[in-house]
């Protein structure tokens, strides 16, 4: 795809640098989700509904400890493009891959019959809710036009080996949603964390992460809380790390 779209470049943090636009750009989700899956070294990751790649990118602030190969897919060719941007520009090689394809039809990586971890942001607004965006690419990362939080599971459970992990954000209001559909693709839900902005307030995202093939038994951990003190709570300044510093 010829680079005919106008982009400014974000550091992450390390060495990472980032193609950002404003259809393809990122949020407090993806730092939070990043930090959540939490690859080990000799990983090999996915993230689906990539947009710009920040999910995965993040993991390559500390080349150390990040996954051994992360692939970033997304069906819509200018991210895949903004991905392959990022992965020049931060010398990640062949260890990220970016990869353009619809999900719904995905059934391997290239190379890999299976993965060790699926990480998704995905859609927020089942189909026929909320107001739809004018703008195609912003629509299909809001609304599920395009894949469901079912097939985003099928998906992840078509890719990931047994035992494998899967991790994803969401709404709190979908919470049975989640547990639902990755229950009804063998993925076992293990761990759920509620996001809030304070300590007394109710929590404005979840994190779940899954098991594919494993029983029953769900972990609620602590929440994670935003600010304290009138600031940045600890967590929340570990999880930024260096984000933003040359």
């Amino acid at each position: 795809m010829p680079l005919d779209f106008i982009y400014n470049t974000e550091r992450v943090g390390g060495d990472v640098s980032i193609c950002v636009t404003g259809l393809h750009t990122f949020g407090i989700d993806s730092f939070l989700l990043s930090d959540f899956a939490a690859p080990r070294k000799k990983d090999v990751a996915c993230d689906l509904c990539s947009g710009c790649g920040i999910v995965p990118l993040l993991w390559f602030r500390d080349r150390g400890r990040a996954p051994g190969k992360a692939f970033a897919v997304d069906v819509q060719e200018q991210a895949v493009a903004q991905m392959k941007l990022s992965a020049e520009w931060s010398g990640l090689g062949d260890r990220l891959v970016p990869l353009h394809a619809d999900l719904c039809g995905l059934t391997a990586l290239p190379g890999y019959p299976t993965v060790d971890l699926v990480t998704c942001n995905p859609p927020y607004k089942a189909q026929g809710t909320g107001l739809l965006s004018a703008e195609e690419g912003v629509r299909i990362a809001r609304h599920e036009t395009l894949c469901t939080l079912d097939e985003v599971c099928a998906c992840a459970a078509r890719l990931l080996r047994f035992g494998g992990r899967f991790c994803l954000c969401q709404l709190p209001e979908r919470l049975v949603d989640v547990l639902g559909a990755m229950r009804a693709n063998k993925i076992e839900p293990k761990r759920v964390r509620f996001v809030q902005q304070r300590a007394d307030s109710a929590p404005w995202l979840l994190l779940v992460e899954g098991k594919r093939g494993a029983k029953p038994f769900l972990t609620i951990d602590p929440p994670l809380i935003l600010r304290e003190n009138g600031g940045i709570s600890a967590e929340m300044q570990r999880i930024y790390a260096n984000y933003g510093k040359v």
